[in-house]
């Protein structure tokens, strides 16, 4: 791929970039094995997600969404950080690139070593728990022993609801998450978009943000995104091989 221009293009763009923000979302993690939820055949194709206030509503809701979340334990247990998460590793730990915004809650950049202060999660993470009231931690697989033993639905000693500290349909964005991911976008002069359609909002709004603060703007995604014709740079192609050719990274 040494020669091929659109490899050349967004090497040149990194290259010449001062300080870049990766933005990523399902279409890395995909390459993981990790299902995309909204795409055709994805996840909410098949089941309707639950609502934040029917979780806190009903004790039938907060059961049917830890059997979901158990349900996909052995997928997440087994997906590892691909190519592309040790491409935009590889630029964290360069120093070109600043931090990672991600939609994704799978925390395989962090499995990539990137170092946990630097990836910003608009939508939480999925691979622990937390109380809702009193914001203890929780880890899954402890939660889906009693689970899967005793029926118990997971709750805390300070009698709260338990969840997994993911931000669900109806549930408030995280509001220190979203301040770093402002303050990142309006530094950097490169924002690179990573597997995302770009049509989840407000997460979607830190590309255009950067682009109106004057940043380059580059999308890497399989399928046209709904700010391609903002973009400065277009690659419709697999993010792990085109990640990994830029960065030099296998």
């Amino acid at each position: 791929m040494a020669h091929d221009p659109e490899i050349v293009a967004l090497a040149r763009m990194i290259g010449n970039a001062r300080r870049v923000v990766v933005f990523t979302g399902a279409g890395i993690s995909t390459e993981s094995g990790i299902p995309d939820f909204r795409s055709p055949g994805g996840i909410w194709t098949k089941q309707v997600p639950i609502d934040f206030s029917e979780f806190m509503r009903s004790e039938k809701a907060r059961r049917e969404t830890w059997r979901r979340r158990f349900e996909m334990e052995p997928i997440l247990q087994a997906a590892r950080p691909n190519r592309g998460h040790r491409a935009v590793a590889q630029l964290i730990h360069d120093a070109k690139a600043s931090s990672v915004i991600t939609q994704n809650i799978d925390g395989l950049h962090q499995a990539s070593n990137i170092p946990p202060q630097q990836v910003i999660e608009l939508h939480g993470n999925t691979t622990y728990a937390t109380c809702l009231e009193c914001d203890q931690r929780y880890e899954i697989e402890e939660l889906r022993v009693d689970f899967e033993r005793d029926n118990i639905v997971p709750s805390c000693a300070c009698g709260g609801y338990v969840k997994s500290a993911t931000v669900s349909f109806g549930q408030s964005m995280p509001v220190s998450a979203m301040q770093r991911a402002e303050q990142e976008t309006l530094a950097c002069d490169l924002f690179v978009v990573v597997g995302s359609s770009l049509v989840v909002y407000p997460a979607a709004g830190f590309p255009e943000l950067a682009k109106r603060n004057g940043a380059g703007l580059a999308i890497i995604n399989r399928q046209p995104t709904a700010l391609d014709g903002i973009a400065d740079l277009v690659l419709n192609r697999a993010i792990g091989e085109t990640l990994g050719a830029v960065v030099g990274v296998d």
